[in-house]
């Protein structure tokens, strides 16, 4: 067992057994892979590990940053992809992390082949509430949101990082991820916000054929117990559990508990 870092766009770092199945960590909006790292050497005994940083954000090359390709999901798959295809990995096991969860459900349908079975943490495929869909946020919400985040970067990352991770408790939790959000590029931070806030990808759901697991928290104010269970009712082979958890990032706050339901449901006992 041992690390690699190979580096590279999207600065990949590889960890835990080689002899084990794959998965991959996918971080979500303003965070890079050191937010796996109370949970990823939990995970290394039974996995072979794939850590990487979205373009834009943690040490992933700037110079490939591109507002046009990032103005979507699509470049971010492309990117997840593009990964599993130049270290020729198969049968992965995706853990995808708020905005990631969705890359992930667009990755899987583009390449089901490639994907064994998929993990949703705090998912969301559509922020904005729409008739008899709740997302958490009326439109003029987001539209706030994002004025915010353009106008005052810093500012927003200060307000909004504790909300998210929502343990008032345990402030250093907020700090963590405010430090996370102001060690974004502000630019590439502005344009990510609007793919992910934006997005709808409800329809998309129906089309996951590789077994999933939408692990939500109790409490959590970015994706609400009623997505979770949306998310959950439209992708066909899948499993919800609600982690006894409160905020955003069960990885950073309950990460024991995060540990074991993604054993639960990763390591392969089964078919």
């Amino acid at each position: 067992m041992g690390d690699i870092r190979i580096g590279g766009r999207n600065n990949i770092l590889l960890t835990g057994r080689e002899d084990k199945p794959v998965m991959m960590l996918a971080n979500g909006f303003g965070c890079d892979q050191n937010m796996w790292r109370l949970v990823a050497p939990g995970l290394a005994q039974d996995f072979r590990i794939v850590l990487f940083d979205h373009v834009g954000s943690g040490q992933a090359e700037p110079s490939a940053w591109q507002p046009e390709r990032y103005a979507s999901l699509g470049g971010y798959v492309e990117d997840i992809l593009r990964i599993c295809r130049e270290l020729d990995l198969n049968d992965v096991v995706f853990v995808g992390h708020s905005v990631s969860a969705m890359m992930g459900v667009l990755a899987a349908i583009a390449e089901p082949e490639r994907f064994r079975r998929l993990i949703l943490l705090g998912p969301s495929p559509c922020y904005i509430d729409d008739a008899a869909y709740r997302g958490g946020f009326s439109e003029s919400d987001i539209d706030e949101l994002l004025e915010s985040l353009e106008s005052n970067y810093l500012g927003w990352s200060a307000a909004m990082a504790p909300v998210i991770m929502g343990n008032p408790d345990r402030p250093e939790l907020g700090e963590e991820l405010t430090n996370s959000f102001c060690r974004t590029d502000p630019q590439a931070a502005r344009v990510f916000a609007r793919t992910t806030f934006l997005s709808d990808n409800r329809a998309d759901l129906a089309r996951v054929t590789v077994p999933t697991l939408i692990l939500q928290c109790s409490s959590d104010v970015i994706a609400p117990l009623e997505v979770g269970a949306y998310v959950h009712a439209q992708i066909p082979a899948s499993t919800l559990v609600t982690l006894q958890a409160t905020g955003h990032c069960p990885h950073l706050s309950a990460p024991a508990a995060t540990i074991a339901a993604i054993r639960s449901f990763a390591v392969d006992d089964g078919p």
